[in-house]
């Protein structure tokens, strides 16, 4: 092969590891965005990964979160219980911890229901009927406060881990039917699911919704000492 032609393909493969490198990691290493970080910037509001619930907006959360991956946005009507317009986030890399998040959005009740009977697409499931809306419904939402914040993480956390940074939990219970057990943290807005195969989730939400959040909880569970 011709000198000049291997000089020049090293120098297009160079050219494009360079270009791949300058991209971004999609990553966010700061100690706010630790899941046991949380704060209450007032009586009312709950603070974690940067975001403060009952406040913070969800594009103001997208920047944040550094547009770190595509949302999808949809209305759920479940068969029981109220309606939610909820966010979904394929993948997170908060400090290298990689994780799925949920997002609620706080809009009224007349308001959603006026995004389903306008929704562009209607799916149905067996836990209930999932919406999605129409351009301008998106729009209202993204410009609407966060009321709560599911957090999936990849890794596996055992009990241990969960008591050394979080500290023990003002109250636990355990599902009735699934055998779930949820560690409940009143003074944080913190539910903690301890799933099979060392799975957790962590479901937070402002301090003043933490009753409605333990509630159906305590319907279909009992709590253990």
């Amino acid at each position: 092969m011709d000198k000049k032609i291997i000089v020049a393909v090293f120098a297009l493969f160079f050219v494009a590891w360079f270009a791949l490198n300058q991209l971004p990691e999609n990553k966010v290493d700061t100690p706010s965005t630790l899941p046991w970080n949380i704060t209450h910037p007032s009586p009312e509001t709950t603070q974690v990964f940067g975001v403060t619930l009952g406040k913070t907006t969800l594009d103001e959360a997208a920047h944040i979160f550094q547009h770190e991956a595509e949302t999808e946005i949809s209305l759920f009507k479940p068969s029981e219980g109220n309606m939610s317009v909820e966010v979904f986030i394929e993948e997170v890399n908060f400090n290298g911890l990689k994780a799925k998040m949920t997002l609620t959005v706080a809009l009224k009740p007349e308001v959603m229901q006026a995004m389903y009977e306008r929704g562009a697409r209607l799916n149905s499931t067996p836990s209930g009927k999932r919406i999605t809306l129409a351009p301008a419904d998106v729009q209202e939402v993204r410009a609407a406060p966060l009321n709560s914040l599911t957090y999936l993480p990849t890794a596996s956390l055992d009990e241990a881990i969960i008591s050394k940074r979080f500290g023990t939990p003002s109250e636990r219970i355990r599902e009735t039917k699934s055998g779930e057990m949820h560690w409940l943290y009143a003074q944080h807005g913190l539910d903690v699911m301890l799933g099979s195969n060392q799975k957790v989730v962590f479901q937070y939400v402002p301090l003043k919704d933490f009753e409605l959040l333990r509630a159906p909880l305590l319907k279909h569970g009992a709590v253990i000492n």
